[in-house]
């Protein structure tokens, strides 16, 4: 008798769920000792100094659970952060709370919000974690496409808005409404107008919005990032989520914050305690000391500016298209146009040869779809070392 003869079986809650692309990608790099420009993460150190901040907080016994909601130091320091940027003022004690990275600020929101039958709008290609939380909920989710704009060759140029269909999308069913600016994976960044445009689309609705903002220190060529904080209609019915791990090159931390008027962060933290209840003390402590110097969230644009720069330069020497990016640290191309057979695949295969024969491991935007879109473009992390980025491109150029 096998184990599998005695265990007893269950439905499961997620049965259209398998192991992730960005694993799966990142477990066939590490096979074929490819270049990983699929998962985003950086492959360079965070600053020193907030290592020593956190290892202080450690020596100093901060080392025990801290509130629930967050340590007053960092809920303060967010803040005055938020405040300093965008111009809204959130209470630190009842409308700020720590989590333990945006995701699970994404899931504890819709866990809060959602009931059986409720309606969740998303944006596709959206963030893979989106779909499955509304699923856990007893939600529906109800996606709306980005529109795809191609130039006169046929490639993709851009994505856009897609205004009228959000607005078919809305109805008394409606809970929430998901969007995300900087936009993960196509670096879309949405605008004032924007904004502006949807607290119209909203007014006259109950649904709330869950703006996942955790790209916002990455927005380049001067432009500014322009927060759901930053628009009172908006700020008023909004769950704002961000991450210190895109921040401060952290990842692994998990360390992230929901921020929400009152009555909205109340349902909120009945979800969260009995969720993960609190994050990380002295990692909490750390931030919190290295938060009150804006200096690197400020400087944040220009370095990855710069990184962006290098590695649109060397895929401009490629047949690739390049996609505008605007925002976030992904770099979207257009493979179609390149004069190789496999210029055919679909995005999975093609993201699969590019890893095993080229070496650079990259991610099918198709992924961030519920139902196959093949548009022939792939998604490109320029979080690394510059090294990393020249080797990978020398391997590109080659096509």
């Amino acid at each position: 008798m096998t184990t599998s003869d005695i265990s007893p079986s269950f439905p499961s809650r997620l049965p259209n769920v398998g192991t992730t692309v960005f694993t799966v990608m990142s477990a066939l790099a590490a096979e074929h000792q490819a270049i990983n420009l699929g998962q985003g993460f950086p492959d360079f150190p965070c600053d020193r100094k907030l290592i020593a901040s956190v290892n202080d907080a450690m020596l100093a016994d901060q080392n025990q659970y801290p509130p629930m909601i967050g340590i007053a130091e960092l809920r303060k320091g967010i803040s005055q952060k938020i405040k300093n940027l965008y111009g809204h003022h959130y209470d630190p004690e009842a409308e700020i709370t720590i989590t333990a990275g945006g995701t699970q600020g994404i899931l504890t929101t819709i866990l809060a919000c959602v009931s059986p039958g409720d309606e969740v709008v998303i944006i596709e290609p959206a963030y893979d974690s989106y779909r499955p939380s509304i699923e856990l909920a007893g939600g529906k989710t109800i996606a709306v496409s980005l529109q795809v704009k191609r130039n006169a060759d046929g490639h993709v140029s851009s994505y856009e808005i897609p205004w009228d269909d959000l607005a078919s999308a809305l109805n008394s069913k409606t809970r929430l409404l998901i969007i995300n600016s900087p936009h993960n994976p196509t670096g879309m960044v949405w605008q004032t107008a924007d904004l502006e445009r949807l607290a119209q689309l909203v007014k006259n609705t109950s649904a709330l919005i869950v703006s996942d903002e955790v790209y916002e220190h990455m927005v380049y060529d001067g432009a500014a990032h322009h927060s759901v904080a930053s628009h009172p209609e908006l700020a008023a019915r909004s769950f704002l989520i961000s991450s210190f791990g895109k921040t401060y090159h952290v990842t692994g931390w998990k360390v992230g914050y929901v921020a929400a008027p009152p009555a909205l962060t109340k349902e909120f933290r009945k979800v969260h305690q009995f969720n993960v209840f609190t994050v990380n003390t002295p990692v909490q402590y750390g931030l919190a000391s290295y938060l009150a110097d804006a200096s690197h969230y400020l400087n944040l644009p220009a370095f990855y500016q710069a990184k962006r720069d290098f590695f649109r330069a060397g895929l401009e020497k490629t047949q690739f298209k390049l996609l505008p990016t605007p925002g976030t640290y992904f770099q979207c191309a257009d493979y179609s146009a390149l004069n190789i057979p496999q210029a055919s695949l679909n995005e999975a295969e093609f993201c699969k040869w590019l890893t095993t024969q080229v070496g650079v491991a990259a991610i099918p935007v198709s992924a961030f779809y519920d139902r196959p879109t093949e548009s022939g473009v792939i998604r490109f992390c320029f979080a690394k070392q510059e090294q990393t980025l020249a080797a990978a491109l020398q391997r590109l150029q080659s096509l």
